[in-house]
């Protein structure tokens, strides 16, 4: 029996009625004083939205309902959204690895929504994509690895729960440094969390600077050793999820354009895009983003690049829907307490957060450049 029937059956109606009913009322406090919602965030995981997908790669993995959970959150605040994505996609690595000990000891607890944590893969991301360099180094030792380095930002961290991450281990005789990505616990000695970050927006995120100094890692953590295997399995999921952030704040801006249409409609006809317009495309997004949810371990090229061109295309339609929600909202959307702005500011993360618009169509351009 996979986690996701053994935990908790899924709820969405649950899910959209914490959404609406208590993160609605709470989105501007999250904003304005980075408030991290965690009685919110447990109340999730109590309603099964981090256990749905969690069907495992011998088991029926369906993202859709995470997608659908997650969209339901941003469509109230995106900071909430983001966070849920963290969780499901630590949830999501422990699924996807062949790690019996963290699929029995801690996987029920993120699957519950008991243990609260993130992904610290953005900086290991953009080093496989040869953006960055990795910042986490390892050493072989008795019974596991030592762990040294910085990662600048991991979200959804409290001082008890999990990440993961990839660090580079020096091999004896080999000129490249193999990759192993394991599972980390906030508490582990040498490990410091410090909140230290001045975003525009998504301040209620628990976003942590993350230093390690000599933290020791057991076997028992470890996902993947090397990680390349692992990663090519695990990265449709973990892109393609981070659709469910875009769809919601698609919807909520359509909705906030529609709102106007009775005081403004007269005026608002003259702007070039109509809500009837984004809705259209918001559509055609969510039917090929659930379709591709069916299938999240299909590790061809052709199939991530359709996962690819789907999260591009999520995070350009945010943007441009957050834009066109300012312009017909007008004055009342640009005041301090006005939706619009902050959905605006909001949407912008959807397309930087990793992997960005620039990181995204660098690998849409190495996958067409391979099959050429």
């Amino acid at each position: 029996m996979n986690v996701a029937t053994r935990i908790r059956a899924f709820d969405l109606e649950q899910v959209e009625r914490i959404s609406r009913s208590e993160l609605g009322g709470l989105a501007r406090r999250i904003d304005e004083e980075r408030f991290y919602p965690e009685s919110i965030m447990r109340a999730f995981g109590n309603a099964g939205a981090y256990a749905s997908h969690l069907g495992g790669r011998s088991g029926r993995a369906d993202l859709s309902n995470a997608i659908l959970s997650m969209a339901s959150a941003a469509e109230q605040c995106l900071s909430t959204a983001f966070c849920i994505w963290c969780q499901d996609t630590l949830g999501w690595y422990v699924a996807s690895s062949d790690n019996e000990y963290l699929k029995a000891n801690i996987l029920p607890q993120i699957a519950q929504g008991k243990s609260l944590g993130g992904t610290g893969m953005s900086n290991p991301m953009k080093a496989l994509a040869g953006i960055e360099t990795m910042r986490l180094k390892g050493v072989r030792v008795d019974g596991g690895y030592r762990v040294r380095g910085i990662l600048p930002w991991v979200s959804n961290l409290l001082p008890d729960g999990y990440f993961g991450t990839m660090f580079h281990v020096a091999v004896e005789g080999e000129e490249t440094p193999k990759r192993v990505m394991a599972i980390f616990h906030c508490a582990w000695e040498g490990l410091k969390l410090r909140l230290d970050h001045d975003f525009v927006a998504m301040g209620g995120t628990a976003t942590c600077n993350v230093q390690m100094r000599d933290v020791f890692v057991p076997d028992e953590y470890v996902l993947a050793d090397p990680a390349e295997t692992f990663v090519r399995t695990m990265r449709p999921g973990f892109v393609l999820m981070q659709c469910g952030m875009a769809a919601g704040i698609i919807k909520n801006c359509i909705e906030l354009m529609k709102q106007v249409e009775a005081p403004l409609g007269h005026v608002n006809r003259f702007l070039e895009r109509q809500p009837e317009d984004i809705e259209a495309e918001y559509d055609a997004l969510m039917a090929d983003v659930l379709a591709l949810a069916k299938t999240p371990y299909d590790t061809s090229d052709a199939f991530f690049r359709r996962v690819l061109e789907a999260r591009l295309k999520g995070g350009e339609l945010a943007v441009e829907a957050a834009h066109w929600a300012q312009l017909h909202c007008g004055a009342r959307g640009y005041v301090s307490a006005g939706a619009a702005q902050r959905r605006l500011r909001e949407a912008y993360f959807v397309a930087i957060v990793t992997p960005a618009t620039k990181h995204l169509r660098k690998m849409i351009a190495e996958l067409d450049a391979k099959s050429t």
